[in-house]
């Protein structure tokens, strides 16, 4: 008795709970609500559920609520009666037309939207019309017959999935892995076809890239008919939205790794360009550009695996946004760095190699960094200079010289004879004109003054070699030619010295020098310059 009772109880309470949504036209959210519930499975009936649809037959309208349902399911679209408004004059700002309508996924299907009709809320009258349309592009032909042909064994049911649905699956595999084979080819014919149309440069590295960016491309274009064909399964909303996202997820995942392969190749062939130019400078861009893109492709997909779970992309975008700027301001110092490398690869005040002097520091350029450059000194010390001081520095370049300019004085005694002078002038200069590392059409060797201890005698001369080693090389050989020839002619070189006349002293006499100034003994020493060495 008690059984029966029980029983009785839950009946009833079954039927006040039915009897309790009714069927509700009001506003926008009442509508929709009357639609799908009595499409649910628990509280199935179409009759109900055709009220939302306006213009058409019962039998007529049944049809479209029951393949609109269908429709939004196989798209993954779930409604969100929280932000659904009740509002009976609700007008949506996106609609289509004037009037009071609704758009329901302005994003996804901007096609189903609702519009009011005199004091209830309908489908409009165009989602309607489209509703077969978009039902015969979504389940194909084959979708119906396989279900129609299926025992019934075949629409039992395992985790939310048919039987039927697992053979359609099956099915799906095998034909991606018959298609993975066959556009493999393609695309890789078509990659390096585009690749030779581009810049015509072959070599194994780019090869292998382009062989490596094939199986992502193809993958991408399975993962899209994969897509395509889904809906025509008919899954469970819950299926398809957890199969869909995990096919977005791959998909972002595979166009990561095709950008990534594709930065790898250009900067392949950047690398390859930038080996052929006489500046070394392009060859320091090549890492820091390569780093930069990655770092950008990363990004990029990160943010978009942040929308699949739902962020909107305006506020990542936004949130990005602040983010950077509170990065910005709390590491400046990275920042003003960052955009004096951009200056410097975009001036290019000087080269990898080049001789520079910015401030205190002198040496040679050896590497452009992303944050600082590295400078060499004469002495091997290495100094790191940040890109952002040295971009508003004062950089004398000394390897952009045509020639290395080399000035000094040459002191010899005062009491050289005027013949000796001359000719020890006469000969450093057919010395410079020989000598293969100076610049012959323009130097300066002349008797200029007197000197406290000496005579001087300017030496300016010029080095074509640029190197500062090969410049310390040639300053070698020039001075032991100098000082040979001033051996040979006799001539001494001054030191800070004093004379002391002694001249009254009885038995003292001053210290002269014998010096040779024969004509013919100075012309054989200056004809004997332009002999080669044995």
């Amino acid at each position: 008795m008690r059984k029966l009772l029980l029983f009785f109880l839950l009946f009833s309470a079954s039927l006040i709970a039915q009897n309790k949504v009714k069927v509700d036209l009001s506003n926008p959210n009442a509508t929709i609500y009357t639609h799908l519930y009595f499409l649910h499975s628990g509280s199935y009936n179409p009759e109900k559920a055709a009220a939302a649809i306006y213009g058409y037959d019962s039998m007529e309208a049944e049809e479209i609520a029951i393949k609109l349902k269908k429709i939004m399911d196989a798209k993954g679209l779930k409604v969100d009666f929280s932000k659904v408004p009740t509002d009976s004059m609700y007008s949506d700002t996106i609609a289509t037309e004037g009037g009071n309508q609704y758009v329901l996924f302005p994003n996804k299907m901007p096609e189903i939207y609702l519009e009011k009709i005199e004091d209830n809320w309908y489908y409009s009258k165009e989602t309607s019309s489209k509703v077969k349309e978009l039902y015969q592009s979504m389940y194909p032909w084959y979708t119906a017959k396989l279900q129609q042909i299926m025992p019934e064994a075949g629409h039992r049911t395992l985790f939310n999935i048919e039987v039927w649905q697992y053979i359609g699956f099956l099915i799906l595999l095998t034909i991606c892995f018959g298609l993975f084979y066959v556009l493999r080819k393609i695309v890789f014919l078509i990659l390096n076809k585009t690749q030779h149309l581009i810049i015509n440069i072959s070599n194994e590295e780019i090869k292998s890239s382009l062989k490596k960016l094939t199986r992502p491309v193809v993958l991408l274009l399975l993962m899209t008919f994969v897509k395509k064909t889904l809906p025509s399964l008919v899954l469970h909303i819950d299926v398809y939205n957890f199969l869909v996202l995990a096919i977005n997820m791959m998909v972002v995942v595979f166009w990561i790794y095709v950008f990534l392969k594709l930065v790898s190749s250009i900067m392949s062939i950047y690398a390859d360009f930038a080996e052929t130019t006489a500046s070394k400078l392009d060859d320091q861009l090549v890492p820091v550009l390569r780093n930069f893109l990655i770092g950008l492709v990363i990004f990029l997909g990160v943010l978009k695996f942040l929308t699949l779970f739902g962020v909107d992309p305006v506020t990542v975008i936004a949130g990005a946004s602040i983010g950077g700027i509170a990065i910005a301001l709390a590491s400046q110092d990275t920042v003003k760095n960052f955009i004096g490398t951009i200056m410097i690869f975009v001036d290019k005040p000087f080269h990898i190699g080049d001789w520079i002097e910015a401030g205190i520091v002198v040496g040679t350029v050896e590497t452009v960094g992303f944050r600082s450059t590295t400078v060499r000194a004469a002495d091997t010390t290495i100094f790191q200079i940040p890109n952002s001081q040295l971009a508003e520095m004062v950089v004398n370049n000394k390897g952009l010289r045509s020639f290395r300019r080399y000035t000094t004085n040459l002191g010899i005694r005062y009491d050289t004879p005027p013949e000796l002078i001359e000719a020890f002038v006469l000969g450093i200069r057919r010395i410079i004109e020989l000598e293969p590392s100076t610049r012959t059409e323009q130097f300066n060797v002349e008797f200029v003054g007197f000197s406290d201890s000496s005579l001087s005698i300017l030496l300016n001369v010029y080095f074509v070699n640029l190197d500062w080693n090969s410049e310390q090389s040639s300053k070698h050989l020039l001075h032991m030619k100098i000082l040979k020839l001033a051996s040979s002619l006799g001539v001494g070189f001054a030191f800070p010295s004093s004379t002391l006349m002694i001249e009254q002293f009885p038995d003292k006499k001053g210290a002269d020098i014998n010096y040779n100034t024969d004509e013919k003994r100075i012309q054989d020493i200056l004809d004997a310059i332009n002999k080669p060495v044995e």
